[in-house]
């Protein structure tokens, strides 16, 4: 039995060199992770915006009304589901605009039921 050899491994100080090194990466990369992922909600839900406003259009076009509820464009197959707002995770938080004018019902238009503001300063409600 030889006792000369020391043991192969890692000493506590090299380990928690390690550790602090990771820590400050860490630090660096999220607060840059949690903020793409604020931007992607951001940009998912224009892009939500964008498609169920041309459905509103493109279901007024072909009836000749607008849609009564969100539900229809589905039926009516102008959108395959029901759209889910990025921001609050749910499809029933919409804002549904009705038409301007006093004769007509239906949805005109919608915005996010988010509270809050974007990156740029504008209301989440206002989109």
């Amino acid at each position: 039995m030889k006792i000369g050899k020391a043991a192969a491994g890692f000493t506590l100080i090299e380990l928690l060199v390690v550790l602090a090194i990771i820590a400050t990466l860490m630090s660096i990369a999220a607060p840059r992770y949690f903020e793409h992922l604020d931007r992607s909600r951001e940009a998912s839900l224009r892009q939500t915006l964008s498609v169920v406003r041309d459905a509103i259009d493109r279901y007024h076009s072909d009836i000749g009304k607008w849609p009564p509820d969100l539900d229809t464009l589905v039926t009516k197959q102008y959108l395959r589901k029901l759209p889910v707002d990025p921001l609050t995770e749910r499809s029933d938080s919409w804002l549904l605009v009705p038409p301007r004018g006093e004769d007509e019902a239906g949805v005109w238009d919608l915005h996010s039921g988010a509270d809050g503001t974007a990156k740029d300063g504008t209301r989440f409600a206002e989109w």
